[in-house]
């Protein structure tokens, strides 16, 4: 199990050259070959921007420069769809499925970027097929899968999670794997991430295992604080869970962490 095909969604948006760097570190450090998509959209009654070349063609540059530089196999791909009123994410999706990881941006409300998409990230998570890794708006990251903290809830989508971060799990000199319980009755470490550990052994990943409980405070903000205090650069979870009603929603903590992420975030659905 490897990464040999990374995605990376290329815009106008000030975060976005940060976004492909980070795209590139993963490229070059799994030698896998990195796509930068540039999606063109044709809204009803909106006539077309008579700027979008220049745009697509500076971030094409910008994309060739970097790619060029650090060396990794890279493939440009502008998607200037003809069907009248398909969006971003219908094109992305389509995109995705052709590989392991798709690498795009956290919206930023205070970006000048007009045709942000605000739940993109949302609407990839749940529709491409692939695990999404990502960016924050804001800052720069280096050592992404360096030290990685694993958001774990034994059930589908953690456990959907942690198969997808495989590769860059196998990769990481630390490894923690963390239950949050926000009950005052939890079960120690070895009952809850006992399962989990030893099948990652089974991968050659040592894993370390903690199990804390979140009583005045949010599962979310715990896991912030946590990845904060003990510099992880990466946090890996789950995205969607079930509502009473059986139907599939964007959970609490994931939408906590959409807003108010500080390190990049490997989402899986």
């Amino acid at each position: 199990m490897s990464l040999a095909d990374i995605l990376v969604h290329i815009d106008n948006s000030p975060s976005m050259p940060e976004r492909l760097n980070s795209a590139i570190l993963l490229a070059k450090k799994h030698a896998a070959r990195v796509t930068g998509l540039y999606v063109i959209t044709h809204q009803y009654y909106q006539p077309r921007s008579t700027g979008i070349e220049e745009m697509s063609t500076d971030a094409r540059k910008l994309f060739d420069l970097k790619t060029r530089a650090a060396g990794v196999d890279a493939r440009w791909l502008c998607a200037d769809w003809s069907v009248v009123g398909v969006g971003s994410t219908e094109i992305i999706c389509h995109h995705a499925h052709y590989t392991d990881l798709v690498v795009a941006g956290q919206f930023d409300p205070d970006s000048d970027e007009g045709k942000s998409v605000a739940d993109l990230p949302e609407r990839l998570i749940s529709s491409a097929g692939r695990p999404v890794l990502v960016i924050p708006s804001s800052g720069s990251y280096e050592n992404i899968g360096k030290k990685i903290l694993v958001a774990w809830k034994a059930g589908r989508e953690s456990t959907r999670a942690v198969n997808d971060a495989m590769p860059l799990l196998k990769r990481a000199e630390k490894v923690t794997l963390l239950a949050i319980n926000s009950s005052d009755c939890y079960d120690d470490d070895e009952s809850i991430c006992s399962s989990i550990a030893e099948h990652l052994g089974r991968h050659g990943i040592n894993a370390e295992v903690e199990s804390i409980p979140a009583l005045h405070t949010s599962v979310g903000d715990a896991l912030l604080n946590r990845t904060f205090e003990e510099g992880y650069d990466l946090l890996v979870m789950g995205a969607f869970a079930h509502t009473p009603q059986g139907t599939l929603s964007l959970g609490t903590v994931a939408r906590q962490m959409l807003r108010q992420m500080t390190v990049p975030v490997l989402f899986s659905h």
